[in-house]
């Protein structure tokens, strides 16, 4: 953990003027989501017996297949209990439609206000 709370990391966080998250003095800078979504990726998709897996992972393109398909599911085919156990995909998708009254594809030549 030391290469996030070096001197060097810090300055250059200072010098391209970001904010560090960070929950209390000592504490490495904040990557609890990114933590959270790698556990579940190994869990899901890597671990043996998972629904993702064709077969052994034997070559990085066994990894890569295994790795579409869960990131592709994850993004657009999971129940969401945040969103009210829809996809993230069709929560998405009903917004734009509630808030702009067209579809995602429509809602992407919008300008913004």
């Amino acid at each position: 953990m030391a290469q996030y709370t070096s001197i060097r990391f810090t300055e250059t966080v200072v010098l391209e003027g970001l904010t560090a998250s960070i929950g209390s003095v000592g504490d490495a800078y904040d990557n609890a989501a990114a933590e959270t979504v790698m556990g579940l990726y190994k869990n899901e998709a890597i671990k043996k017996g998972s629904p993702f897996r064709t077969g052994p992972l034997r070559m990085i393109a066994d990894v890569e297949e295994t790795t579409f398909d869960w990131v592709d599911w994850y993004n657009n085919e999971r129940l969401h209990g945040y969103l009210g156990n829809v996809p993230p995909e069709e929560y998405e998708r009903n917004y734009y439609d509630r808030n702009t009254g067209s579809s995602n594809d429509d809602a992407a030549n919008i300008p913004a206000a």
